[in-house]
């Protein structure tokens, strides 16, 4: 895999032994062990979409981002739960769109600001 922790895209290897101990080369710094162990152990992505706005707004859609990343197996729970949310104007950046999504912890917030037309 390569770690995207740094600009440097270290080509990592991780082999997982017999007792499940993880061992990973290829790596210039120990943020590239941990990327590589977290990707296998557990890996997490941030998600980032848009939502529909309500209103008569400048745009009539607003694109959002987890505020943190979520387990990847969660990733279309999260896709579904925002499928059905429309949010109020104004839009800042920051607003929270929806709370603790597919039961995460994490909230989704808003990216962009969207003002009335």
């Amino acid at each position: 895999m390569i770690c995207i922790c740094c600009p440097l895209g270290c080509a990592l290897t991780a082999v997982r032994d017999k007792e499940g101990e993880i061992t990973v080369t290829g790596n210039t710094c120990p943020r590239g062990e941990a990327y590589a162990k977290n990707e296998c152990l557990s890996p997490k992505r941030t998600v980032t979409t848009t939502v529909r706005v309500k209103g008569e707004a400048q745009a009539a859609m607003v694109s959002v981002k987890t505020a943190g990343e979520i387990p990847k197996d969660k990733i279309m729970d999260c896709i579904r739960e925002l499928a059905g949310v429309e949010v109020a104007l104004p839009v800042r950046i920051g607003d929270v769109v929806l709370k603790n999504v597919a039961g995460t912890g994490i909230d989704v917030v808003a990216t962009k600001n969207i003002e009335k037309k």
